[in-house]
């Protein structure tokens, strides 16, 4: 088949944004490849969620509909996927780096003998050269490593399919269009006793994870680091973010400092955002606070004129804090 095929996690009915975004880059891949981007979808009673994959890029749909899959268990949903890699042998398999996908992706690998990148902040088609021995058409699957110091470029030249688990928010998911034509191809797969030996009785959703900012998805992000100087400096960045219509974001120290919770935490070791506009306060500036910010316009707030975080920034304000923001909150 040589398509790129995106995992698409949905939990009860909502599809995970990461997978809509890669469905977005799935398709760019596969043009180079002059081949096909294509999704599997697994759960029970989702042939609706077929439709939506279709409308945001995929010309396949894989679709195993089975109470069985119901809710996310790692085994069954490793034997559907494992034997339609059998089947349709495609070149590139993607997930996204969530918490399913870490789980899912790496025993996926395990079962078929393939390399596997996780956290990968970006992907791209290129050849390769090994021993004198050029491979045409390889996955760069692009990710921070050593601590976000360096950038590496991993590649599979050897096995198939190449696999990689992406970052939520690194990708640009396309547009929805009801217009686009796709094939929904149901399959059915045959789960063996051992893929059973956990059932899951109730899933709950815990007070911290329902009051969790969903910052991956805000358009403006007023951000502290330990220049807050604590709990109360984050207050006055909440005032700001809310005067802004935007929420409140962390560097990693802040969330270590346990000023912030880390459902706010956006870095190497946090979460990837692509707001408009970003609000650096009290932030030195980190490459492994940089590299999670995936776009938009950044404003740094500082009263060091040498941190690192203003040789990035499109607008920095060196002032303290504590004077800057609410004058920019009454302004």
């Amino acid at each position: 088949m040589n398509s790129v095929l995106v995992f698409i996690e949905q939990h009860n009915g909502e599809i995970a944004k990461v997978s809509l975004e890669l469905l977005g880059k799935a398709k760019e891949l596969a043009e180079k490849l002059n081949s096909q981007p294509a999704a599997i979808l697994l759960g029970f009673n989702v042939k609706d969620l077929a439709d939506e994959v279709v409308k945001y890029g995929a010309e396949e749909v894989f679709l195993v509909d089975d109470k069985e899959l119901k809710d996310f268990r790692t085994l069954p949903y490793t034997r559907v996927i494992v034997e339609l890699i059998k089947k349709e042998n495609p070149a590139i398999i993607l997930y996204g780096a969530t918490t399913t996908g870490r789980d899912l992706a790496p025993r996926v690998a395990a079962r078929i003998g393939t390399g596997l990148t996780a956290d990968c902040t970006g992907l791209e088609i290129n050849d390769y050269t090994l021993k004198d021995k050029t491979y045409k058409d390889l996955l760069y699957q692009i990710r921070p490593a050593f601590g976000g110091n360096v950038i590496a470029t991993i590649v599979t030249p050897l096995h198939r399919p190449q696999m990689a688990t992406v970052r939520s928010g690194v990708m640009d998911a396309l547009e929805p269009d009801s217009t686009r034509i796709g094939k929904v191809i149901s399959l059915k797969v045959e789960l063996k006793k051992e893929d059973k030996v956990l059932e899951v009785l109730e899933r709950a959703k815990s007070e911290k994870t329902a009051e969790a900012v969903n910052i991956e998805a805000a358009e403006i992000i007023v951000s502290g680091g330990r220049g807050v100087g604590g709990p109360e400096g984050f207050k006055l960045l909440e005032k700001l973010a809310k005067v802004l219509g935007g929420v409140v974001g962390a560097s990693r120290g802040a969330v270590d400092s346990h000023w912030i919770s880390s459902a706010h935490q956006v870095g190497q070791t946090g979460k990837t955002v692509k707001p408009k506009i970003y609000i650096a306060c009290g932030i030195s500036g980190a490459v492994q606070h940089k590299v999670g910010i995936g776009s938009g316009t950044i404003i740094a707030i500082n009263k060091d004129s040498e941190a690192p975080i203003f040789s990035y920034a499109h607008y920095g304000i060196v002032g303290d804090l504590f004077e800057v923001v609410p004058e920019i909150a009454k302004q």
